[in-house]
């Protein structure tokens, strides 16, 4: 009986990071590791305060425009999330519990490039929420200009699941309702709700 040989499946493993893709990610853990260390320095922030803080376009944020990579924006607007979960209290008291902040969706509008080595500031700031998410905006700007926003709704995780955010907010003693959402914002969340409606839907056909 002959065998034959079957060829071999891909492999579902993740690809082995080259130095290329690691020096980004080890660059954002040394920022976060940087601001860890040093929030405490720059103040105590309003839960809807604006951080800020300042960028520099390095070349590991290149793409072959050399421009400013638009993942990277997403990226580095977790840096100002950090930055202003901590200050504010929020993330600081969350974090003590063991809560995970978690992303749930993000979306960037880009206006103007940024070029190798030049210098922007980042403001994050928190917008509101609703009983599930938080919504944070980001912006890039260029002196008064603004080059990028990028929008983030995200939540906290505790071993239980998603935490609400009236018990999150009533770790910093904050019992005011959210502000109204900006009506961008507004129908931006609810094009992600029916988003993810119609992906549950799509997963049940598949069942």
């Amino acid at each position: 009986r002959h065998w034959r040989r079957r060829p071999r499946a891909a492999s579902s493993a993740p690809t082995k990071a080259t130095p290329e893709t690691r020096a980004p990610r080890r660059t954002t853990l040394l920022r976060m590791l940087w601001l860890l260390l040093t929030y405490r320095s720059r103040g105590p922030l309003p839960l809807l305060g604006t951080s800020r803080l300042s960028g520099r376009v390095w070349p590991n944020d290149l793409d072959s425009n050399l421009h400013m990579n638009n993942g990277r924006y997403f990226t580095l607007a977790d840096l100002g999330r950090f930055d202003h979960g901590l200050r504010s209290g929020l993330w600081e008291r969350a974090l003590k519990r063991g809560w995970r902040p978690v992303a749930g969706d993000c979306g960037g509008r880009f206006s103007a490039s940024l070029q190798p080595f030049a210098r922007y500031e980042l403001e994050s700031r928190l917008l509101g929420w609703d009983a599930k998410w938080f919504f944070i905006e980001h912006r890039y700007k260029l002196g008064e200009r603004v080059a990028a926003v990028v929008a983030v709704r995200y939540l906290f995780v505790s071993k239980q699941g998603p935490v609400p955010t009236a018990e999150a907010l009533a770790l910093i003693d904050h019992h005011e309702p959210s502000p109204e959402l900006p009506e961008w914002i507004a129908r931006w969340r609810d094009a992600q709700d029916a988003l993810v409606g119609q992906l549950k839907r799509d997963a049940g056909l598949r069942r």
